[in-house]
C-alpha cells in the first residue's frame, strides 16, 4: 500500500501532512520542523481567534444570564464571537472542496452547522460551536504530533559540533549542518557521532542503545561502520562520513515516520472512496431529522457528530507510535502497510550466509591440483574476490594483501555463480562447480569439507579448491524458537550451498525444510511456490544476494542495514540496525499489537460517531445537543489517541544479560 498525498490544507482534524520540504525532513543533519512557518502561522492564528472568541463569548452569556434585559446586547456579543471563529471555518471548508477528501468533510459539516446556526437566529451556538471544535482539534493536532517524540528525540542526537579533520592536518570546529559526505571528524570519548560512517582509525566502545535498542556497548574498531546518535565512550576515533542528514540513519526514520503519518485502515480508505457519498448521508440524516422533528439543535448536533475525525486519526497515529516503538528497537519499517502484512505472516523463508550464520568467513584451507603452485591458487583467488561483494569473495580477497594481489582485467561478477576475468590474457575465474561447467572447464570431485567450497580456474584449467568456515549466529535458534511460539511453524532455509552443509545448519536451529544448491533465481521461485500454496512469508536476508526473493515475500527483513543499508532499504520492506535475529519475534508482535490497536480505534471511531448520530437524531441530547456532541465527538477522538499512545509503552529492548547473546563465542559449524 502506498502512502496516499498528503493534502496541502490544513484540516481541523488530522495531523498536519505538509509534503516534505526539498532535500526530505532533514536536511544537513539538523531536523526540519514538522509544522513549517505557514503552517505554524495558521495553527497559531486560528488557536488566537478561537481564544479570544472564547472571551468574547463568555462575556455575552454572562450578560444573557446576569441582565436578561440586556438580551439584545448579549446576542449581539455573540455574534461578534461567532464572526471571530467564523472566518478560518469557512476558509477549511473552501479549501476542502477545493481538495476534497474524508477528513474535509469535517470542516464542510462544521461551516453548514454554522450557516444553520445563523440561519435560525441562534447566535450562541453559531459562536460556541466552532469554538469547541477548533480548541479540540487544535489539541488533537498537537496530541498527533506529540507521538513523534521519540523520533525528534533521535533526531536531535545529532545535532552536535563536530571536529572535521582538514587535509593540511589542522582541525576546524562546524556544526552537523555543515559536514558532508566524505568528510573526515574526530570523536573523543563521551561524544555523539553526527551521521553514518566507517572508523579509519581507532578504536573504542560504541554506546547504540538510543538507536538500536542495543543494552551492551559495541567494540568498534578501524573498518568498522557507525550510526549517527551512537556515543562514543572510551577511546579515540577518526570516522568518515558516509551519509549525512536524510541519508544517515535517523533521517531514514524520520521519513519512514512522514509516510506513517498518511496510514489508513480499511474502513477509512472505503470511507475516503466514497467521501461524497457519505456526505450526501449526512445531510439527507440531518434534512430528515429537522423535517420529522423540526427540532433544529437535533439537526445541528447531526451534522456535528457526523464528522469522522476519529476514525481519520484511528490509523495514523497507531502507526506513527508503532514506528517510533520499531525505530527504538532497531527495526527500520518502510511503510506501515508493512506492519499490516506482518500480522498475517504464517511462514518465515531464512538465507543462510550472513542470516542465520554470522557471513563472516574465513578462508581455511586451499587445495591445489597436482603441480599447481598454492600461492598462485590464493593469490589469483583473492584478486578475483575482490571485484566482488559476496561474503565468501571478500573472505578470500581478504586473505592476501592487496599489494600481493595480481592485477586482472574484466574482471566482473555473475550472479550465483561467481567471478571471471583475465589474467595475463588468459580467462580467469572464482566461484561454484555450476560455473566451471558453464565455461567447459572439467571439475574434480569436491574435497570433504564442512563447510563452504570455492575453485578457481585460469586458462580453461581447474587449479584447485579454496575451504572455508563460518559461524552460525547465536541468536539464530532464539529466533527461530520465539517465532514458533508465535504460531509460525513452517520455517524454510535456503542457501546456494551444498545440500550437507544447509541440512546440518538447518538442524542446528530447528529449521525442517531446506532447499540447496539454489540461484537467485531460484530462490524468487521457491518464495513464490510458498505463496502459491498459501502462505505469507517472511523473507530474511542479508539485503546483497537475495533481492529477489525480499521482495517476492509478503514481506521482506533485511539484515544489517547498518552495513547494507542502501541495499537493504531498496530490497526489503523492513531492515535491522542490529543482527539480532529475535528482532523478528519483536517485529510480529508489535505488529499484532498495532493491527489490535487500529481495530480498536476504528470501533471507537464507528461507535461514537453513530451512537451520536441516532442520540442526536431521536432529540436526546436536549436545546444544547449542537454542544453536547461536539464534546463527545473531541471525546472520542482523544480516547483513540490515547489509546495509539498506549503502543508506545511496548518494550522488548534486551537487558544486560539477554543482549549479549551475540558477544559469546560460538563453535564452528559447517555453513555458507
Amino acid at each position: 500500500m502506498s502512502a496516499a498525498a498528503p493534502d496541502t490544507d490544513t484540516t481541523c482534524c488530522t495531523p498536519t501532512a505538509l509534503p516534505l520540504p526539498p532535500g526530505g525532513q532533514i536536511t544537513g543533519g539538523r531536523p526540519v520542523p514538522l509544522l513549517d512557518r505557514a503552517e505554524r502561522w495558521l495553527l497559531g492564528l486560528r488557536l488566537t481567534l478561537a481564544l479570544a472568541a472564547l472571551c468574547v463569548f463568555i462575556v455575552g452569556a454572562g450578560m444573557r444570564l446576569l441582565i436578561p434585559s440586556e438580551a439584545g446586547v448579549a446576542e449581539l456579543v455573540a455574534g461578534i464571537s461567532a464572526v471571530l471563529v467564523a472566518v478560518p471555518v469557512f476558509v477549511e471548508a473552501w479549501n476542502s472542496l477545493r481538495h476534497p477528501s474524508l477528513h474535509g468533510i469535517t470542516d464542510r459539516l462544521v461551516a453548514l452547522a454554522l450557516i444553520a446556526a445563523w440561519a435560525t437566529g441562534d447566535l450562541f451556538t453559531a459562536a460556541l460551536l466552532p469554538i469547541v471544535m477548533t480548541i479540540g482539534h487544535v489539541l488533537e493536532e498537537r496530541s498527533m504530533l506529540g507521538s513523534h517524540e521519540a523520533v525528534r528525540a533521535l533526531s536531535r542526537l545529532t545535532e552536535v559540533d563536530s571536529r572535521r579533520l582538514l587535509p593540511d592536518g589542522s582541525v576546524e570546529s562546524v556544526p552537523s549542518t555543515e559536514l558532508r559526505v566524505g568528510d573526515l571528524i574526530e570523536l573523543r570519548a563521551g561524544e555523539r557521532v553526527p551521521a553514518d560512517g566507517i572508523v579509519r582509525r581507532g578504536h573504542s566502545s560504541l554506546d547504540l542503545a538510543s538507536l538500536t535498542g542495543e543494552s551492551v556497548p559495541v567494540e568498534i574498531a578501524e573498518g568498522d561502520q557507525v550510526l549517527a546518535g551512537g556515543m562514543n565512550i572510551d577511546g579515540l576515533l577518526h570516522v568518515e562520513l558516509t551519509r549525512v542528514g536524510e541519508e544517515s540513519t535517523v533521517g531514514r526514520i524520520i521519513g519512514l515516520m512522514r509516510e506513517a503519518e498518511n496510514a489508513k485502515p480499511p474502513v477509512t480508505r472505503l470511507l475516503d472512496r466514497y467521501a461524497g457519498q457519505y456526505m450526501a448521508l449526512v445531510l439527507l440524516v440531518a434534512a430528515g431529522t429537522w423535517l420529522i422533528t423540526s427540532n433544529v439543535p437535533a439537526m445541528l448536533a447531526v451534522l456535528v457528530a457526523s464528522c469522522p475525525c476519529a476514525l481519520v486519526l484511528a490509523a495514523p497515529s497507531t502507526a506513527v507510535a508503532a514506528i517510533a516503538v520499531a525505530a527504538r528497537h532497531g527495526i527500520l519499517i518502510k511503510g506501515s502497510a508493512f506492519l499490516e502484512h506482518l500480522s498475517e505472516v504464517s511462514s518465515v523463508v531464512f538465507d543462510k550466509t550472513g542470516t542465520i550464520t554470522t557471513g563472516d568467513l574465513r578462508l581455511a584451507d586451499v587445495r591445489p591440483m597436482p603441480g599447481v603452485d598454492p600461492q598462485l591458487l590464493r593469490r589469483l583467488g583473492a584478486s578475483l574476490g575482490a571485484a566482488s561483494n559476496h561474503p565468501l569473495s571478500r573472505a578470500v580477497a581478504a586473505s592476501v594483501p592487496k599489494e600481493e594481489q595480481p592485477e586482472l582485467e574484466d574482471a566482473r561478477e555473475l550472479g550465483g555463480f561467481g567471478v571471471t576475468g583475465r589474467y595475463q590474457g588468459k580467462p580467469a575465474a572464482l566461484g561454484r562447480a555450476d560455473l566451471f561447467r558453464r565455461l567447459d572447464i572439467a571439475v574434480p570431485a569436491a574435497p570433504v569439507h564442512n563447510g563452504p567450497i570455492a575453485g578457481v580456474s585460469l586458462g580453461g584449467e581447474f587449479l584447485g579448491w579454496l575451504l572455508f568456515f563460518d559461524q552460525l549466529r547465536p541468536s539464530a535458534a532464539p529466533a527461530v524458537e520465539d517465532l514458533k511460539s508465535l504460531g509460525i511453524e513452517r520455517m524454510v532455509l535456503l542457501t546456494g550451498d551444498r545440500f550437507a552443509v544447509a541440512r546440518q545448519v538447518a538442524q542446528e536451529v530447528g529449521i525442517d525444510n531446506v532447499y540447496a544448491e539454489m540461484l537467485p533465481e531460484q530462490k524468487m521461485d521457491r518464495v513464490m511456490e510458498e505463496i502459491k500454496l498459501g502462505h505469507r512469508p517472511m523473507v530474511v536476508g542479508d539485503g546483497i544476494n537475495d533481492t529477489l526473493a525480499l521482495r517476492a515475500g509478503a514481506v521482506g527483513v533485511a539484515m544489517g542495514a547498518q552495513g547494507s543499508g542502501d541495499v537493504a532499504l531498496a530490497s526489503a520492506d523492513l531492515a535491522l540496525m542490529t543482527n539480532d535475529l529475535r528482532r523478528l519475534g519483536t517485529c510480529i508482535r508489535l505488529s499484532r499489537r498495532c493491527r489490535r490497536t487500529i481495530y480498536v480505534n476504528v470501533a471507537i471511531g464507528v461507535g461514537f460517531t453513530f451512537g451520536l448520530i441516532i442520540l442526536a437524531g431521536a432529540g436526546v441530547l436536549g436545546v444544547e445537543a449542537p454542544i453536547i456532541a461536539a464534546l463527545l465527538h473531541n471525546l472520542s477522538t482523544f480516547i483513540g489517541l490515547g489509546n495509539a499512545g498506549r503502543l508506545l509503552l511496548f518494550d522488548e529492548t534486551p537487558s544486560g544479560a539477554a543482549g549479549a547473546i551475540e558477544a559469546r563465542p560460538t563453535a564452528l559449524v559447517q555453513q555458507g
